[in-house]
């Protein structure tokens, strides 16, 4: 090593998107890695400027990567020009920037095999871990995320931090892939019950629509429809035999998603946990400010102008802080602009899955479903715009990217079928 060499990131790299995902639960610590990691991708970049190497991307990913954060990203500035909050607009923005270099080192962890397999182990295993956590508290009302306080599992994101479900199955892709190199059919089973209580016991319905899909896409591309739709029917009633046995809160939810097929506006809206009334107000915000929205996270600001006399509270002092539906979410707080923005980043993800080899989209097809169901836009969501899910989604996006635009790619990768 000359005195010019710098340490390549495929090494490293994989290393620090495990610890960026590992240190979720604690939400300063990952914040701070994910700024350090950017300002390191930055720097290596400046580098890179001056001294000749080896290549660390190819030129597609770096393209793709880039043009699917300016989809995410472009929408934010625009959305501030005349939002009802524009100093919190402008200050997500701002803040959201440091998440492109980010993106690039994210997309750098993939782009070569051994980093391919660093990343997929180290996610399975984390979410295996979290998994098992879960389950001790389920079992013991304990887990290393403290005590159960609520009336659903919370795990290793603690009672304050309610996202365990809908974390656990976006990632679940991961760790049913590793479950079934290893232990094939068995091995993805036990991974797919486990998964399956726990997502249950979490109570966000999100996540047990997001965990169906993963389960039907894995099941299906693996061992066929007619296995797989028998293992979920079997599978899906002892989870929840499990899930009712270990919790009284799960019979509940149930029947208030039951109450949806009654047909009655305020039925509904209680299966939905307030949902509708928050879907009204997205949809009036939208028609009211049809170009460019309220301003990203500027929801919460206008939802009282919005909120009829009479509507449920939803979160906090009858405040709703963001649309809890991806395209409502995008229409509300950046308008029409921000919709055709995100939906052009839709296209190019989905035309770069076109126009690849099949050798390119086996390589890519984990992390591709993880994104796909993460965005699914008929079911409900965390905030796109927030830090975490924001910062979650993106790294989905990167690791697609890094995988099917991958530098070890063969020649017929870059083939059509």
């Amino acid at each position: 090593m000359n005195r010019y060499s710098m340490p390549d990131p495929a090494r490293w790299a994989p290393w620090w998107v495990l610890a960026f995902v590992a240190l979720w639960p604690l939400r300063g610590p990952a914040e701070v890695l994910l700024s350090l990691g950017a300002i390191a991708t930055v720097l290596m970049l400046l580098w890179r400027r001056w001294h000749e190497g080896e290549a660390w991307l190819s030129p597609e990913a770096w393209a793709l990567s880039t043009l699917l954060f300016v989809a995410y990203w472009l929408p934010q500035p625009i959305s501030a020009l005349d939002a009802v909050n524009p100093l919190r607009s402008l200050r997500e923005a701002a803040l959201d920037l440091r998440y492109l270099p980010f993106l690039w080192l994210a997309t750098m962890a993939m782009a070569r095999a051994p980093g391919r397999r660093i990343v997929g182990l180290g996610l399975a295993l984390i979410v295996a871990a979290w998994t098992a956590d879960a389950l001790l508290q389920a079992a013991t009302g304990w887990s290393l995320g403290g005590p159960v306080t609520e009336d659903r599992l919370s795990g290793i994101f603690g009672s304050h931090n309610l996202k365990l479900g809908l974390v656990l199955a976006s990632l679940s892709p991961f760790v049913l892939e590793a479950a079934a190199d290893r232990w094939r059919f068995p091995g993805w089973l036990v991974a797919a019950l486990a998964l399956g209580v726990v997502v249950l016991l979490a109570g966000a319905r999100a996540g047990w629509v997001t965990l169906a899909l993963v389960l039907l896409w894995s099941g299906w591309r693996r061992y066929g429809g007619r296995r797989t739709l028998l293992a979920m029917l079997m599978g899906g009633g002892l989870a929840f035999g499990s899930a009712s046995l270990m919790s009284e809160q799960l019979q509940p939810r149930i029947e208030r998603t039951a109450a949806a097929m009654q047909g009655d506006w305020k039925d509904l809206d209680h299966a939905l946990s307030g949902r509708l009334s928050i879907w009204r107000v997205a949809v009036a915000m939208s028609l009211d400010h049809p170009f460019n929205g309220v301003g990203v996270r500027g929801f919460r600001d206008a939802y009282g102008d919005y909120r009829r006399e009479g509507e449920p509270p939803f979160e906090g002092d009858g405040i709703a802080f963001h649309a809890h539906q991806i395209v409502l979410e995008i229409l509300s707080e950046t308008g029409s602009i921000g919709l055709l923005l995100w939906l052009s980043g839709a296209l190019m993800a989905w035309r770069a899955w076109r126009v690849a080899g099949p050798i390119a989209k086996a390589r890519a097809q984990v992390p591709m479903m993880a994104l796909a169901v993460t965005v699914f836009p008929f079911n409900t969501h965390h905030a796109f715009y927030s830090t975490f899910w924001g910062g979650l989604t993106l790294l989905l996006a990167a690791l697609y990217v890094g995988s099917l635009l991958a530098l070890d790619a063969e020649p017929e990768d870059a083939q059509s079928e």
